[in-house]
């Protein structure tokens, strides 16, 4: 063999092997995991899924394809958010998708260094997630929910569908410190002038037993109205707050619009389902070899406000013209 042929055969086995890896490396499947804080059977944790899903094959993310996802189902139950944490984390996926506040709690309990993009998210500085919105460091990026000054204007839609209103109680969880953040803004508000007069109220039920009865002890004094500040009690125990509100005839504004669709009077906040579809694009970016701590966090690009005029007629009120016609979505 001569010299040169011989050279020639070397630098193209040099060279093929390098484009055989890279071939390999853009055909290999990844994998994501879903921790999600509802339980499986709960449409809007399907919704929210669903649309993360849906936005990543719009990327390009084929599942079976280029894309393995596992999903797991929190429930809102503590035991089992600790316990998928760890098996998402041991599967080795690429990225993790984080839902609500205490996904991302569990997952960096066991975790620094797979990436977690998360949605739905009050006050990720607050919570010790991320260092700052623009510069997030470590393994955690995503998109929040709101900022705390949303939760003053619960209190003025409150007010606007029900004006003769004195008593106004706020369910919050104490425990989560997002809800002593919202609870203060509302009470920022409820001490300017345009809000005086108005008696605030904090109510913190501490499991499902404790809601009716609380709700209905503030019930039993006249003009009384009710905000329920985001928490994954509130989303979990959804229903039972809804109907309970019915029960007591009480007027009451929730942070999302699915309390609204669920019957709920009125909602003012972020479309979640919105919210999770853009952190698919997160996911893709991670995937194409971004870091999580050079991705700043982002807040919700647009807010809902959606009355349910079905349930204000059965509590015997008139929405305004105006509110109406400032309604993103109302209900029939």
């Amino acid at each position: 063999m001569r010299r040169r042929d011989f050279i020639g055969l070397v630098g193209g086995a040099a060279i093929v092997r390098p484009l055989s890896a890279i071939a390999q490396q853009a055909h290999r499947i990844r994998k994501i995991g879903i921790l999600a804080n509802f339980s499986a059977d709960d449409p809007e944790g399907q919704a929210r899924v669903k649309g993360f899903t849906h936005a990543l094959e719009g990327l390009g993310w084929s599942e079976g394809t280029n894309l393995h996802t596992e999903t797991r189902w929190a429930a809102d139950n503590a035991e089992r958010y600790a316990q998928y944490a760890r098996e998402l984390v041991t599967l080795e996926p690429d990225v993790i998708l984080a839902s609500a506040s205490s996904s991302v709690a569990a997952l960096q309990q066991v975790t620094h260094t797979v990436p977690i993009v998360f949605a739905n998210v009050i006050d990720p500085i607050g919570a010790g997630f991320i260092n700052s919105m623009a510069h997030p460091g470590g393994n955690t990026t995503g998109f929040t929910a709101f900022e705390y000054s949303i939760s003053g204007k619960w209190l003025e839609l409150l007010k606007e569908l029900a004006p003769g209103l004195t008593r106004v109680a706020v369910i919050r969880e104490p425990s989560y410190a997002a809800g002593i953040g919202q609870f203060a803004a509302i009470q920022a508000l409820a001490s300017s002038s345009s809000s005086s007069g108005i008696e605030l109220t904090a109510i913190d039920p501490r499991n499902a037993d404790g809601i009716e009865p609380t709700i209905a002890s503030f019930a039993r004094q006249p003009n009384g109205g009710v905000i329920i500040t985001a928490g994954s009690s509130a989303v979990k125990h959804r229903a039972l707050l809804i109907a309970a509100m019915l029960r007591y005839r009480l007027a009451a504004v929730y942070p999302f619009p699915y309390f609204c669709s669920a019957g709920g009077l009125a909602s003012y906040g972020p479309d979640s389902v919105d919210i999770h579809t853009r952190a698919a694009n997160y996911v893709d970016r991670i995937l194409k070899g971004e870091r999580p701590a050079d991705l700043p966090v982002q807040a919700p690009t647009r807010y809902q406000l959606a009355i349910n005029l079905k349930t204000a007629k059965a509590l015997g009120l008139t929405v305004s013209p105006n509110l109406l016609a400032r309604a993103d979505e109302v209900i029939e």
